[in-house]
């Protein structure tokens, strides 16, 4: 047993008590290094997804500009319940995911949503880190003449590196003063977008009739689902708030948080696909070769974009379960992860050819995101009646130890549901998966040991 863990029952520390740069571990956190403001900063500067431009494409001729505006804002409540709930065990007990998920998946059964959680992330750090070297080379090419491709991705990754091994007293400090010029270029983007395509926006945005059933609904999985792998790990970074605020009041900031930066991009995206017919706003603003500083204005914030959503988003997971599974510390841990990066070979990724293969790669792990949520919560809620025994989180030995095959059963039925129910997956698999692991808790004699 980690004896680090009987020295915290609610995660409360002393106010004098400080955490160095990259002094992370997976014991209940003693010291909570983010105030509210500081949080809320660190969730908006951490969500910019480039891929919201895309989905604010995607509802062009279902949905009329109110209702896409609507949805989007449900999507972000919608997150920002989830994110309260799930992130409850962390923000309580300081314990970072791969720690919470034992009792509901048994330690060796957390490879599981481990997996899920860390894959994914690995995958799209490469990705976006392409994404975003390919931008800063756009702005060199374009400003000195200077066009290599290959250099600034690897430079561009080994800098993410470095700012990932500071922990989350980098995080903090990145994604705080990162959110001013975020917020900025998003501000002027959308007036340039107003500006610049208003006299072909159709009158119709507004007037024409929509829908307010299935596609509506699935509009809100569309942006509910660029942050449904942060439902899953929100422990890791709960554990950092400092104690104090209430549910109510942390569902306000997870979701005010996010939506800014969702509904402006998602927005810019609606209304430049209707303007033009081109579904890739970054494609028509790198085309915008009149316009100079919007178009190096669009590249530094894709470029930007790129650091603060991977060192939040997908670094911590996967550096969280490496510590798990081989017991590294944090540090390395990062750089191992930083360099797994290269192997995804995101050059590949983005080709034509891979196009196909990767949206079934996220299709199938998108499937386990819901399932995965229900059970940890229902977990925590039901089965633990938000009472966890650290001692037994810790103790490999314990009655946690080995696998429940209740909720590896409870996530292939919910993930059974999602890949049957595209459309609105997330919210279709959370009752199937939630209540067959409920039951199966409750009635199947083999689980019994986890009630405890």
């Amino acid at each position: 047993m980690n004896t680090d863990a009987s020295t915290l029952t609610t995660g409360s520390q002393p106010s004098n008590e400080t955490k160095a740069a990259g002094e992370e571990s997976l014991a209940p956190q003693k010291v909570r290094i983010m105030g509210r403001l500081s949080y809320l900063l660190a969730w908006f500067g951490g969500c910019v997804s480039i891929g919201t431009f895309t989905m604010g494409s995607s509802v062009v001729g279902s949905l009329n500009l109110i209702q896409a505006t609507i949805a989007i804002a449900i999507g972000c409540f919608v997150i920002g319940i989830a994110l309260v709930l799930n992130g409850a065990a962390g923000y309580k007990y300081g314990i970072p995911f791969m720690v919470q998920a034992r009792s509901a998946f048994g330690f060796a059964g957390t490879r599981l949503p481990g997996l899920v959680r860390a894959v994914p992330a690995i995958v799209w750090y490469g990705f976006q880190s392409w994404i975003g070297a390919g931008a800063l080379n756009m702005v060199s090419a374009t400003l000195f003449g200077f066009d290599n491709l290959v250099f600034f991705f690897i430079t561009f990754q080994f800098l993410q590196i470095g700012l990932s091994v500071m922990g989350f007293q980098g995080i903090k400090w990145l994604e705080n003063v990162g959110s001013a010029f975020i917020l900025a270029s998003l501000v002027y983007m959308f007036y340039s977008t107003v500006q610049r395509y208003g006299d072909e926006l159709s009158s119709s945005l507004l007037t024409m009739q929509g829908s307010w059933g299935l596609p509506f609904w699935s509009a809100t999985m569309l942006f509910l689902g660029i942050y449904s792998t942060m439902i899953l790990n929100v422990s890791d970074y709960a554990r950092e708030h400092k104690h104090g605020t209430g549910p109510g009041l942390l569902t306000t900031i997870y979701s005010m948080s996010i939506l800014p930066c969702t509904l402006f991009m998602g927005l810019i995206g609606y209304m430049v696909s209707e303007a033009t017919g081109v579904a890739d706003p970054i494609q028509v603003f790198a085309n915008a070769v009149d316009n100079t500083p919007l178009l190096m204005t669009t590249l530094l914030f894709i470029a930007f974009a790129q650091v603060t959503t991977n060192v939040l988003n997908n670094v911590v997971p996967p550096t969280y379960v490496l510590m798990d599974v081989f017991k590294l510390k944090f540090r390395p841990a990062t750089v191992i992860v930083g360099l797994l990066a290269f192997a995804t070979f995101p050059w590949k990724l983005v080709s034509e050819d891979s196009a196909a293969g990767l949206q079934v790669f996220v299709q199938t792990y998108s499937a386990f995101l819901g399932p995965i949520f229900a059970i940890l919560v229902v977990d925590y809620y039901l089965i633990r009646k938000r009472t966890l025994n650290l001692e037994h989180l810790y103790d490999a030995n314990g009655p946690y130890q080995g696998v429940n095959y209740a909720a590896l059963i409870a996530t292939a039925i919910g993930a059974a549901v999602a890949l049957n129910v595209s459309s609105v997956s997330w919210y279709a698999s959370l009752i199937p998966a939630g209540l067959s692991y409920y039951l199966l808790m409750q009635y199947w004699g083999p689980c019994q040991r986890f009630l405890r």
